[in-house]
Order: C-alpha cells, then sequence, then structure tokens
C-alpha cells in the first residue's frame, strides 16, 4: 500500500492568534478544531508547539525556541491577488514584500505569520497562462517563459 501525503503541520506559539492569522486573513476553512491541532480543508494543520513537542517527543524534548528559520514557505494562490494585497496590506504588518513578478511571470506576494513563516500567495496558473496570452505573449513564448509544456498551455488558453 503506497504511503500517501496528506499535508504539512506546522508548529505555533499560540495556536488562537496562527488561527486567525489563517482563518480571518487568509480566509481558510477549518476541517476541525481539535483545540492544540486544529486541521484546514486546504490540507494543512496548525499545531500548538508545547503540545505538539510533547506528543512527538513523549516529553522527552522542549518546544523549539524559535519556530520559523525561514527555510520553509506556505503557498496559496488567489484568483484576485489585488483584493487579496489590499485585505493582507491594511491588516497585517509583517511583509516581506509586496505583489512582485517572478522570473516565470507568476505575480505574488509574501508575507511572515504570527510565528514568522514564510507565506506566499501567488496567482493561480491558468490566470498566469491567460494573462500573458492577454498581453500579447504567442502561446510559444507563453511556454518558453513559464517552462509550462505548450499543450497545457494550450489547453488552459481553451478554459
Amino acid at each position: 500500500m503506497p504511503i500517501k501525503f496528506e499535508g504539512p503541520a506546522i508548529m505555533v506559539a499560540d495556536i488562537k492568534k496562527s488561527r486567525a492569522f489563517y482563518e480571518e486573513l487568509l480566509e481558510q476553512e477549518i476541517l476541525a478544531d481539535f483545540e492544540m491541532n486544529i486541521p484546514f480543508k486546504s490540507g494543512f494543520s496548525i499545531w500548538q508547539a508545547e503540545h505538539a513537542t510533547d506528543v512527538i517527543f513523549s516529553g522527552k524534548q522542549t518546544p523549539p525556541a524559535k519556530l520559523a528559520q525561514n527555510n520553509f514557505e506556505m503557498y496559496f494562490e488567489s484568483a484576485d491577488l489585488e483584493a487579496s494585497w489590499a485585505k493582507v496590506e491594511a491588516n497585517w504588518d509583517d511583509i516581506i514584500h509586496p505583489i512582485e513578478t517572478a522570473p516565470w511571470g507568476q505575480r505574488g506576494f509574501r508575507l511572515r505569520d504570527p510565528d514568522g513563516h514564510i507565506v506566499e500567495i501567488g496567482e493561480p496558473l491558468p490566470v498566469l497562462i491567460n494573462r500573458l496570452l492577454g498581453e500579447g505573449l504567442t502561446p510559444e513564448e507563453v511556454a518558453k517563459r513559464t517552462l509550462v509544456p505548450i499543450e497545457m498551455v494550450k489547453a488552459m488558453a481553451e478554459g
């Protein structure tokens, strides 16, 4: 039987604060609330660090002094990137950068969650492809710029 990946669980210092960040600011729906562990419908969970460390290491290790180390990114997508940016900009202070365009053409912005984990909000691939086509690039030019196979570019262009 193959092993199936179900999603990451990130450790957080204050589960209520992190829940509000993901649920209210990033509009993630909660699947269940187990008080010390909250899975979201989109496939990730937040876990109170002290509780998680106790469970994982059977009480033989203390929680990490610092949770985020700039080595892990939570990636989300928004078809209305400008509206998502406006909401984040108006309600959150720990912003890494505003909307920028990556070398492959995708637009997105980054911020940190309450524990310092990197969070990226980017435009979905079909939005990117159709935006570039709308800017006058040919399907072949879009494929070259984005590294998306030409067949996928054409399929996304057709809807």
